[in-house]
């Protein structure tokens, strides 16, 4: 069999070589605004609603631009499954590309591999060169292979390998020993206020923080590496192998971008993704709800993925409809600025507040930041930082200039 049937990590197809996809507007526009809310953070809204400890209004915004402690979700843990799903999104449309311009399915695999390994190495490299794998673009870079590989299998085929990465992590989790009553938490870095607040208890401790399996792989192969201190657990648990049920997640965006190449015609389309959007936020739910996995972010677990997944089906089809249906292009221009240059927008948010976050104060001086009171100088001050940031990344979009890997 030729290469250009074969993929170089699954068992081999024959396809007709497809005609080069058109960009969606839609999955611009919703990366969009992903990346604006991770550049929004920025707003300090935590910050406004500190000074302000009355307000439910900038209490409900600091949530919504928080992260949960561990179990449930907010706004913006939607961001990670989002971008992570929107990878998925793309991969049927960039190999339909690849094909149409005749790449055997070896190089596809080598560009995926080499694509791979820059996420991976961008992802540390932005945390300042710290041996840790838990960054958005370091757990997309070592899924990412696999990914593409399930990008080129029919959809019954990714659904089955979706199902079987969330049940044998279910399974990993559920039969992984629990610590015992005189477990000390203290020595992964767990206290005993955060416990009693957030710990959860019966069959859902299997999921507790830094006391599962995935954590106990890092406690392993994280002090392999080179360490000014002893890893004993990540301060907010996340671990490096959510990487295997965040590939589930990529998945289920490859079975979304699946629908967008359908044949289908448009509303059909909307329709399909609504309903996969309906069942399977409602699985994930279910699942939380009568205490087979709890939905936590942190370690993602498999009604995570459901849950989160749901929402980025839902998120897509009302972008799907609105941009590429309705044609209402102008309200998203804003987000799609961000959104076709988000590998751009990604480093500058975490480069920006870690080197010069105060340079404007620095030169400009701190009162004009007050013109609305002490209380909301965070959100004046970051709400001038986004609109830098928005026409940094608009000058790069007029001229055309975009950062990809």
């Amino acid at each position: 069999m030729s290469d250009g049937v074969r993929c170089a990590f699954f068992g081999g197809m024959s396809q007709p070589t497809p005609a080069p996809p058109r960009r969606l507007g839609s999955v611009d526009a919703y990366r969009g605004v992903v990346m604006f809310l991770m550049l929004a953070e920025v707003l300090r809204f935590c910050a406004v609603s500190a000074a302000i400890p009355g307000s439910a209004f900038w209490r409900f915004l600091c949530h919504q631009q928080s992260h949960v402690e561990w179990v449930g979700c907010s706004l913006h843990d939607l961001i990670q499954p989002s971008f992570s799903f929107l990878v998925g999104v793309v991969v049927p449309f960039s190999l339909a590309s690849r094909r149409a311009r005749g790449q055997t399915i070896g190089a596809m695999t080598q560009h995926a591999v080499l694509r791979a390994l820059l996420l991976i190495f961008l992802g540390v490299a932005l945390h300042r060169m710290r041996w840790e794998f838990i960054d958005t673009l370091t757990q997309i870079g070592l899924g990412y292979v696999s990914c593409s590989c399930w990008g080129l299998r029919p959809v019954r085929e990714q659904w089955i390998a979706a199902g079987l990465i969330l049940g044998g992590c279910w399974l990993a989790f559920a039969l992984w020993p629990l610590p015992g009553p005189g477990f000390d938490y203290g020595s992964v870095g767990v206290s005993a206020d955060w416990l009693k607040e957030h710990g959860l208890k019966g069959f859902e401790a299997h999921w507790q923080k830094n006391s599962n399996p995935a954590s106990a792989f890092d406690v392993w192969f994280l002090n392999l590496f080179p360490r000014s201190e002893v890893h004993i657990g990540q301060p907010k648990g996340l671990t490096t192998l959510n990487f295997i049920p965040l590939l589930a997640t990529m998945i289920l965006g490859l079975i979304a971008g699946n629908v967008l190449r359908s044949d289908l015609a448009p509303w059909p389309k909307v329709r399909r993704l609504a309903i996969l959007g309906v069942v399977t936020l409602g699985a994930g739910s279910a699942l939380g709800a009568l205490r087979v996995c709890p939905i936590v972010k942190s370690v993602w677990t498999p009604s995570w993925v459901l849950f989160s997944g749901g929402w980025c089906f839902l998120f897509l089809a009302a972008f799907y409809a609105m941009v590429d249906i309705a044609g209402q292009k102008k309200p998203v221009f804003p987000f799609v600025v961000l959104g076709t240059n988000s590998l751009t927008a990604y480093c500058i948010a975490l480069l920006y507040p870690a080197f010069a976050f105060n340079s404007l104060k620095r030169i400009v001086g701190d009162e004009v930041f007050r013109l609305l009171g002490d209380a909301y100088e965070p959100a004046v001050y970051g709400s001038v930082v986004l609109v830098g940031y928005w026409v940094f990344l608009f000058v790069l979009h007029h001229r055309k200039i975009f950062l990809r890997i």
